[in-house]
């Protein structure tokens, strides 16, 4: 496997020769890097190291808050050694990876630190030679980052392209008055999308996000009142301290422009810990990650079943799994 990156719009292209591509979704880790998470942080390593040897994939998209910066837990000076341990498990692995900013992993509460969290994943980058695909440009858009990753052949023909869209926060910096992502944002994907659509008309593409769309409201709602317009794949939601889809209230474009190009099939997020569902709404599967926290939710540690990864196998078609890691605890 190859990799190169585009200095000048900030795109990684991912070339690959393997008849399947596998990317391992992780979400919602939660590293506190205090002594108060120590514990918390050394479970939620182990599971993702025995995840990642159950699963061997080529590459690794973790869909936000791998770490949690809220000063009443920890600061960002505190846990910059343990995002850095993550860094170098993952380059002792050998598989490179790319993030996507979650609403914890600069808090309001921490905002000062935003820029010395970029400043931190950009000297693990793989331009500094870690194996983090973080960009050093980025589009001036809303959001901390928002990145393009190509998966191309090695006869330079395009396979799949990767969105990595900022859900950004929170509105107004209230808690759980969650952000969404915003019509620039939107502008910026359709923009680039349609050039690739120029070089393949039939280019299909997924979006990974932190936050859930609201039509993951919808499609749930519509779900469970027997709607045949809503395709069950696996899964169960059981979110319930501060809602069911813990999303946002403003409606994001991004969904219709979705359905308009016609080229994003696939939407994953994390963000709520114990929804792990995966439904296809107006002919795009939304999926839930599953969740790796054993230390931001009240009593999440002693809880199992939500608990695991999501293995997205790209060949002829799309193959989505889940990897509970109460099967990988079962068969040790």
């Amino acid at each position: 496997m190859k990799i190169k990156y585009n200095k000048n719009n900030g795109t990684y292209t991912i070339y690959s020769n393997k008849k399947s591509f596998k990317i391992l979704q992780l979400t919602d880790i939660h590293l506190g890097g205090s002594i108060i998470s120590k514990e918390d942080d050394k479970l939620a390593l182990k599971t993702v190291t025995e995840l990642i040897n159950y699963a061997k994939p080529d590459f690794i998209i973790i869909t936000g808050d791998l770490a949690i910066s809220t000063t009443f837990l920890t600061k960002l000076n505190i846990n910059k050694k343990i995002i850095t341990k993550f860094a170098n498990l993952l380059k002792e692995f050998n598989i490179p990876w790319a993030y996507t900013y979650g609403n914890h992993d600069t808090d309001f509460y921490s905002k000062k630190d935003i820029q010395k969290l970029d400043y931190l994943y950009k000297s693990l980058s793989y331009i500094n030679g870690g194996m983090l695909l973080y960009p050093y440009t980025k589009p001036l858009i809303t959001g901390r980052c928002n990145q393009i990753i190509e998966i191309r052949n090695n006869d330079e023909s395009l396979n799949k392209v990767l969105y990595l869209i900022d859900s950004n926060s929170y509105l107004n910096r209230k808690l759980w008055e969650y952000d969404y992502i915003h019509d620039d944002q939107v502008a910026w994907y359709e923009s680039t999308l349609k050039e690739y659509q120029k070089e393949n008309s039939q280019i299909e593409s997924m979006i990974f996000t932190h936050i859930p769309l609201r039509e993951y409201l919808t499609a749930l709602e519509l779900y469970e009142n027997q709607n045949n317009d809503v395709k069950y794949f696996f899964g169960e939601n059981n979110e319930h301290i501060f809602g069911r889809v813990c999303c946002s209230n403003h409606p994001s474009k991004l969904f219709d422009t979705c359905k308009k190009l016609g080229s994003t099939k696939w939407i994953f997020c994390g963000h709520d810990h114990y929804n792990n569902m995966s439904l296809e709404y107006q002919g795009i599967r939304l999926t839930y990650g599953m969740s790796i926290d054993y230390h931001t939710m009240p009593n999440i540690r002693k809880h199992i079943d939500q608990r695991g990864a999501t293995l997205i196998t790209i060949e002829n078609n799309v193959d989505i799994k889940q990897i509970p890691y109460k099967i990988i605890k079962e068969n040790k």
